[in-house]
């Protein structure tokens, strides 16, 4: 069994993915140096929360979904060092599914891990990523929903706010095994979350290739708004499951055709901005009176007194939206164009091969599977 075990769960939007991505790069060189990072693939750790958090529509899932987590655990009970599980959605987890999580890790000595992050910033990415799932609501009406009571909701103060997470995670372990990791204010080295996180739980960080990361760029103001509008046009079954959205809103619409158009940066609301600086107080004040151990400077979790210029979220007029939609579609048709283009090339090719005389069928065949010559090629 392994001696010990760091829970890295989030928060969402606070350098995870960046994390995550070098590890999985290099695996085997955490295992040289005396960590496991277990599964199958990366999402079994994706997978576990789902587990974790008693989804309920876990019966529906395939057998490699149910299964992830007694996988995790099978391979950590094999290993006789140090083992990690990363991923940012197990910050959603009940008090008691967080112990019971824990203590299905015994006898190991449990490690929480949290990178966070100030409240702004944190908050306008969680808006992001809600309208990358679907979500047509505007920053002020997702701010003004209620904390959900439910595990398996993670973009809301649920999972972003500091404290409230603590609160859940925080009485599992003892106040020494958790580990708070601001992230580094804008301007610093890049390297230096990844620096921290390495050296907390064993890992020499400069023996890590870090170009396989990269960054997880932010929508502009008016690209953003111009997703939540389409987002009322794919309410149908077509984007229900989390597949769909993360391939087709998330990943082919929202990074590779609207953040990649480096539109401009925005600030919440005013009632938003207040309301995450008292939640920021707030988590500060938690984690200095739990006394738990901090990697970094806690004042980075802080929302600064003054804020650099940015455009405010309300403030995208339907023109904007209307250059972003047409930019848009113009670069989709040419995305269609080439698509159908590689598919009729594609089919041709098909067709070539599908006229071929038997013979050169059989020539093939022979070729594939030599024991086979003699029978196929004779005429």
């Amino acid at each position: 069994m392994a001696a010990k075990v760091f829970l890295h769960i989030g928060l969402p939007k606070t350098g995870t993915t960046y994390l995550q991505t070098v590890m999985w790069a290099d695996r085997e060189r955490m295992r040289a140096q005396g960590v496991l990072l277990p599964g199958r693939e990366r999402r079994d750790h994706l997978w576990s929360t789902r587990i974790i958090r008693e989804d309920p529509n876990l019966p529906t899932y395939d057998e490699r979904v149910r299964e992830s987590w007694g996988v995790l655990k099978q391979e950590i009970a094999a290993w006789p060092g140090t083992a990690l599980i990363s991923h940012e959605f197990f910050a959603g987890a009940a008090p008691e599914q967080a112990a019971r999580m824990v203590a299905e890790l015994a006898p190991a000595e449990v490690h929480l891990v949290v990178t966070a992050r100030e409240p702004v910033g944190l908050y306008a990415g969680g808006w992001q990523e809600s309208l990358k799932n679907r979500d047509s609501r505007t920053m002020a009406e997702f701010a003004a929903a209620e904390v959900s009571e439910s595990s398996m909701s993670v973009w809301n103060w649920r999972t972003l706010d500091l404290r409230l997470v603590l609160e859940r995670w925080g009485p599992t372990v003892p106040a020494q095994r958790v580990h708070v990791l601001p992230l580094p204010p804008p301007g610093s080295p890049r390297t230096l979350l990844w620096q921290r996180f390495a050296g907390l739980v064993g890992l020499d960080p400069d023996s890590f290739d870090l170009s396989a990361t990269f960054p997880n760029e932010s929508m502009g103001v008016a690209e953003a708004e111009t997703l939540r509008r389409i987002n009322d046009h794919l309410k149908d079954e077509d984007f229900e499951r989390p597949f769909d959205r993360g391939v087709y809103i998330r990943t082919f619409l929202a990074d590779e055709r609207l953040a990649t158009r480096e539109g401009e940066k925005y600030w919440p609301t005013d009632d938003i901005l207040a309301e995450c600086r008292r939640r920021a107080g707030d988590a500060v004040a938690h984690v200095e009176a739990a006394g738990y151990d901090v990697i970094g400077d806690l004042g980075d979790l802080l929302v600064p007194e003054t804020l650099e210029p940015r455009r405010a979220v309300d403030s995208v007029t339907e023109a904007e939206v209307a250059e972003v939609a047409t930019a848009v579609a113009g670069r989709m048709l040419h995305d269609v164009r080439r698509i159908r283009t590689e598919r009729n090339e594609l089919r041709q090719l098909l067709e070539e091969e599908r006229s071929k005389p038997v013979p050169g069928l059989r020539e093939a065949l022979a070729t594939r599977f030599p024991w086979t010559r003699r029978l196929v090629t004779r005429s």
